[in-house]
């Protein structure tokens, strides 16, 4: 359980907070809303669940396809021009080889350089759309909690054993897709210096192309 839950609960039975029992919390109140203290979500069938995920999903699969089959071009176009310098090799100085085998070398390095930036900017796609989800979300979910009559929203992998009744995920995902839609792409954040980007959790980071090298 993370900090923030376990201090909720901690704050609450340390001020002699009484949780009613299940029976009683599975009681719909007025408009068929079920009274709880705490509720429950599945943070990752929320974000993927909506139309805002949905739409997420679709735009990391565009872009790695699309990196994907550039990758493939790529590789295709230097190989061909590997194998040509190889086939020069037997009628060109030595050093006119090696000069063209090391220019080869560095075009091989700065693609698979600007291949492995573009794979990382994908992998943050994911990190961006879900803060922005989340952030835009919030008030929505605020809604859901008030109906609720609930103090605490807890992320069900933190809770031991839970009823049914207080999961509202499927509720949420309901209202953020009536009032957020499925949102408008958001911009990836520039790369930190150095290239150390971690992928998000649960984004698909693709590995570097599978590019050449002189055969000198």
């Amino acid at each position: 359980m993370r900090a923030p839950q376990r201090l909720v609960l901690a704050l609450a039975f340390a001020a002699g907070v009484a949780f009613p029992a299940f029976a009683q919390e599975t009681e719909p109140a007025q408009g068929g809303l079920v009274q709880t203290p705490i509720l429950t979500i599945d943070q990752d069938q929320l974000f993927g669940g909506t139309l805002w995920g949905k739409r997420v999903a679709a735009r990391i699969e565009a872009a790695s396809a699309d990196l994907a089959a550039e990758n493939r071009r790529i590789e295709a176009e230097l190989t061909a021009e590997e194998k040509a310098l190889t086939e020069k090799r037997p009628t060109l100085p030595p050093e006119d080889f090696r000069r063209l085998a090391d220019s080869f070398d560095a075009r091989v390095t700065e693609f698979r350089n600007s291949q492995d930036r573009k794979a990382r900017a994908i992998a943050r796609i994911h990190d961006a759309e879900r803060q922005a989800f989340f952030q835009a979300a919030l008030p929505v979910m605020a809604e859901v909690l008030r109906g609720h009559g609930a103090i605490a929203v807890l992320d069900n992998r933190a809770i031991f054993l839970a009823a049914d009744a207080i999961d509202a995920t499927d509720e949420m995902i309901a209202r953020i897709d009536a009032e957020l839609g499925p949102g408008a792409d958001v911009a990836v954040p520039e790369e930190a210096e150095g290239g150390e980007t971690a992928p998000a959790p649960g984004a698909r980071a693709l590995p570097a192309p599978d590019l050449p090298g002189s055969g000198n």
